[in-house]
């Protein structure tokens, strides 16, 4: 649950990131999100899911 709550903030940052620097037009954000909405009712979804936790798993493991 943490990991997709973080997800969720970390998408949104990048959204608002681009909104502001990059000119994201309000129709584009709201197309991805209903894109994403969309995508998690498929049946990739859990692919996708399994893809983002080995993807926080290989960066959380990065050591410096």
């Amino acid at each position: 649950m943490i990991l997709s709550i973080s997800g969720v903030v970390l998408l949104g940052i990048i959204c608002f990131l681009f909104f502001k620097k990059d000119g994201l037009k309000p129709s584009h954000a709201l197309v991805s999100a209903l894109f994403g909405f969309y995508l998690a009712g498929t049946a990739i979804a859990p692919s996708i899911t399994a893809g983002g936790q080995s993807l926080a798993g290989l960066l959380g493991g990065i050591k410096f």
